[in-house]
């Protein structure tokens, strides 16, 4: 249903879908003045105990004075949100409104349907409220609630604010401030965490499934292949399996063997978990609608012809996910290859996809976002013998995406390892924070479209981005995912973290047949950043003899029972004969009972084969994986190692500086940009690639900050601007100099000679006044009218400068950028990268990944530069462009980081209106 135009301000951006503690959909979404008879209908459905939970008293129906007052608000001190179902009939099954009560705080409350109670929607709707009164200003929220109505004490209680109560004739007074806080945030990511693993887990272990063809030609083709596939019996190296081995499988529109046809979806028996369509774009709406009725809890769409075409396709493709998202479905695609799932004895397979030949079974799940490529990366995996427990394709990525499968796959025990094949991140952001959560327990494999991640396929809907290209290399370094350069490393990288423990360091023992190819395999090691310990020619080249393999049992036991040895490399490559598939046998029965990790190329063997594998004497199959040459071994090591490393450090804590004024800042951010507009009337929603840009579309007009301003802005986060004064003569500049405190820096405010101390646009430590006048005659004399109006600012004790810069980003969120100052530095690019919110180990990283970061330790004799000041203001930086989506650029140019402190001498900011794309509460994709 649209919005109702007629009403002033209607803030559409507050729309939203929402994935439930149940895993099912709901539309979220600000009340309207139409919505009377639905709230009515919603009220007089309650029973007496909810009514009086509400109201403190009985009441029948809403009386149409307070059923106008309900409905029409002015979204600013008075907001309402309605929870509603249904497609083309909305029907209300939630509301929760607050109303400001004084300036900063606002009295909320919430109904919740009584069949609805125990889905997450009054948790859902308080998030919402939250939001959307932080940016109308307010700070607290208050809310009376009977002593005995203990769900709602339960939502706010649960919601992870500092909730303070008072009981006062027998009503109990909740109170908190709506700022978040870590808890709080952390709550809201388990919430979403557990919603959107159960509605994936929906999605994937469907019971019964329903096959949809219309139109003929290839939508009949793709239909029939996922037919047959669905109904085909797994073989039983699959395991054990429910009921018969798979779903129970429906179809329309076409005759498949083993599969029972029904004339039209009216005719299908539900219930239907799931719906798998090849339809023709412009009737997929329609066709979910119909879905919907026999209770379909996820929608999986083959057909093509959405988004990749163009604005008419991006328009089906959004009917269709609302119409899904209103009858609590997920989507998966449009053209996706589908899904597969190994069962296990409580759940079928389920292949649901176009693969006529699944991989064999194991512990890593595969996540790759276009058809085409699914083909090879299953096709590869199979070669290897590399088992898998779940594949997932998103197509067009419209719902369902790598960051919803990623959840799922963390609470999945099934799955061992994730590996992602993706070409577009919609979410940056939040696939930094869920992929980073998922790293923490399971290894994560990412492989992208191009190194900037700047790729943008047909048919996926994003923001653009401005962010450098190594932004995206740092936001994978810092969630600890491991990046590989293409599916061949994605599937080396996987079978080993399958297959292998992980290693305890980066010391290598390298063993071979001949001096000549250990040194090779030790060369190829250390180029990976191993460090090879030893290096032995201990394998038999020619034909063995019972005592040959004695001898290479008792040699391999010495080798792995090396405390100094963390890993292995095996190199077998017999000059004259085949290979004797005993020495692989022997290298797989040392490794297992080691428990130390081994890489090995053997000629012949290649992936997962039953040569390397032995147990290792607690009940499991250990089994070497097999490369086609040594660097490929060498690299899956190597990467392996540095997931270790990362996964055993110390990632920090939230960054929580002290000195924090939140609440002024937001003061300062509305009295430059005036009072927050209509959510509507911010950026529009993404197109997808390859359709045309609006022409009447223009990003949002940025305000620049005076210096006074910003330093205003600044110091509500601790920090410090020193200050700057702009003179025009000499006697200007005596007088500010002598106000400021000798010496004193004169600078040019000409932007082409600002902070260039080479270029003489910098002149330093002028100690008094004669100094002072010179070097301004020197400066007009050398650049002339350029030069003027002057800056003259308090000399800084001596330090290494440095740059921190923050950017909102239309895709990542916030950026924070660190440096040295100078133009070698910005030439060679030396510059590190953080997607904020950041921890403390976050920031120390940035100012120590860049090249250049050792001259603050130290370099060459020099004394070490007080670092601890530096990080706290890039910390107080990334905090504040967190909070403050508004903060369009923020640039400290120069930070003097003395041995003693850090100086901030200048800062720049710009402000603009900004629709953060992960924001402080939990939607679905629009």
């Amino acid at each position: 249903m649209a919005p109702d135009e007629t009403v002033s301000g209607y803030p559409t951006r507050w729309e939203a879908d929402v994935v439930l503690r149940d895993g099912a959909t709901l539309h979220v979404r600000p009340i309207r003045p139409g919505d009377a008879a639905a709230l009515q209908e919603f009220h007089v459905g309650q029973s007496e105990r909810s009514i009086y939970f509400r109201f403190f008293a009985p009441l029948e129906r809403l009386p149409d004075r307070d059923l106008a007052h309900f409905t029409h608000v002015d979204h600013d001190d008075r907001v309402a949100l309605v929870a509603v179902s249904g497609d083309e009939v909305e029907r209300i099954i939630a509301v929760g409104r607050y109303d400001r009560t004084v300036p900063g705080e606002a009295e909320v409350a919430f109904n919740v349907g009584d069949e609805h109670h125990g889905r997450g929607i009054g948790s859902v709707l308080l998030e919402h409220l939250v939001a959307a009164a932080r940016e109308r200003g307010i700070r607290r929220f208050t809310a009376e609630v009977l002593p005995y109505n203990s769900a709602m004490i339960g939502v706010f209680r649960e919601a992870g604010f500092a909730v303070s109560q008072v009981l006062e004739d027998g009503i109990l007074t909740v109170s908190f401030d709506i700022d978040p806080t870590e808890r709080s945030l952390a709550v809201m990511a388990d919430r979403e965490q557990r919603a959107e693993a159960r509605s994936v887990h929906g999605l994937l272990t469907p019971r019964s499934v329903l096959v949809v063809a219309e139109g003929g030609g290839q939508h009949l083709e793709l239909a029939r292949a996922a037919a047959t596939h669905l109904a085909a019996r797994p073989d039983p190296a699959g395991g054990p399996r429910a009921h018969d081995g798979g779903p129970v499988v429906h179809a329309v529109g076409l005759e498949v063997d083993g599969v029972t046809t029904w004339p039209d979806l009216s005719a299908v028996p539900g219930p239907v978990d799931l719906a798998v369509l090849a339809v023709p774009a412009h009737h997929g709406a329609a066709v979910v609608r119909r879905c919907a009725a026999l209770g379909a809890r996820a929608v999986v769409v083959l057909s093509s012809g959405f988004a990749e075409t163009g604005p008419v396709g991006l328009a089906h493709q959004r009917d269709l996910v609302r119409a899904a998202h209103a009858a609590g479905m997920r989507v998966l695609g449009p053209a996706t290859y589908g899904f597969l799932r190994r069962g296990t004895e409580d759940e079928p397979t389920v292949n649901a996809s176009l693969a006529a030949t699944m991989p064999p079974p194991g512990r890593l799940a595969l996540f790759c976002q276009s058809a085409p490529l699914a083909v090879g990366l299953l096709a590869s995996a199979r070669r290897r013998g590399l088992g898998l427990s779940t594949f997932v394709s998103s197509g067009n990525r419209a719902d369902v995406s790598g960051n919803d499968v990623m959840q799922f796959w963390g609470q999945d025990e099934a799955t061992d390892v994730v590996g992602l094949y993706v070409e577009s991140i919609g979410n940056p952001r939040k696939f930094a924070r869920v992929a980073r959560r998922l790293a923490t327990t399971k290894p994560v494999v990412v492989l992208t479209a191009g190194r900037s991640g700047h790729v943008i396929p047909a048919g996926h809907a994003v923001r653009l981005t401005r962010v450098p290209r190594r932004a995206l290399d740092e936001m994978l370094r810092q969630s600890g995912v491991i990046r590989v350069e293409s599916q061949h490393q994605l599937l080396d990288v996987a079978q080993l973290l399958v297959h292998q423990p992980l290693p305890t360091g980066r010391r290598v023992t390298v063993l071979a047949g001949s001096e000549p190819l250990a040194a090779l395999a030790a060369e190829a090691s250390v180029s990976a950043g191993l460090t090879v310990g030893d290096q032995r020619a201990i394998l038999p080249e020619g034909g063995h003899t019972d005592a040959d393999l004695e001898r290479l049992d008792a040699e391999l036991a010495a080798v792995y029972a090396d405390p100094s040895c963390d890993a292995v490399v095996v190199v077998h490559v017999p000059t004259v004969g085949e290979p004797d598939e005993r020495v692989a046998r022997a290298v797989a029965r040392a490794a297992a009972a080691s428990g130390r990790t081994t890489v090995a190329c053997i000629l012949g063997l290649s992936g997962v084969t039953d040569e390397l594998t032995a147990p290792d004497g607690l009940g499991r199959q250990r089994t070497v994986p097999a490369y086609a040459a040594p660097e490929d071994g060498v690299l899956a090591l190597a990467a392996a190692v540095r997931y270790a490393a990362w996964r055993a450090a110390d990632h920090g804590h939230p960054l929580a500086p002290d000195g924090i004024d939140r609440a002024r800042a937001r003061r300062l951010v509305r009295a430059v940009l005036g009072p927050a507009p209509a959510p509507g009337s911010s950026a529009p929603e993404p197109a997808a690639a390859g359709e045309a840009a609006d022409p009447s579309v223009r990003p949002p007009v940025g305000v620049t900050l005076t210096a006074e301003r910003a330093a205003a802005l600044l110091a509500c986060y601790g920090i410090t601007v020193w200050p700057t004064v702009t003179v025009h003569d000499a006697i200007d500049a005596t007088r500010a100099a002598e106000l400021l405190g000798w010496p004193v820096v004169l600078k040019t405010s000409a932007p082409a000679l600002r902070h260039r101390i080479d270029l003489g646009g910098v002149r330093l430590d002028l100690g008094g006044r004669e100094a002072l006048l010179e070097a301004m005659v020197q400066m007009r004399q050398q650049h002339g009218g350029d030069a003027g109006p002057y800056e003259v600012q308090r000399m800084a004790p001596a330090g290494v400068a440095c740059v921190i810069r923050s950017s909102e980003d239309p895709r990542f969120g916030p950026v924070v950028s660190f440096g040295l100052a100078g133009d070698a530095v910005d030439l060679l690019g030396d510059v590190s990268h953080g997607v904020a919110p950041l921890t403390d180990v976050d920031v120390a990283e940035m100012v120590r990944s860049v090249r250049a970061g050792s001259r603050l330790f130290g370099y060459r004799d020099q004394p070490a530069m007080d670092v601890a000041a530096l990080e706290d203001v890039l910390g107080r930086v990334a905090v504040m462009a967190d909070d403050l989506p508004e903060l369009r650029s923020l640039s400290l140019h120069p930070v003097v980081v003395g041995e003693h402190g850090a100086a901030v001498l200048g800062a720049e900011v710009e402000l603009a209106e900004a629709g953060r794309v992960d924001g402080a509460r939990r939607v679905l994709p629009q």
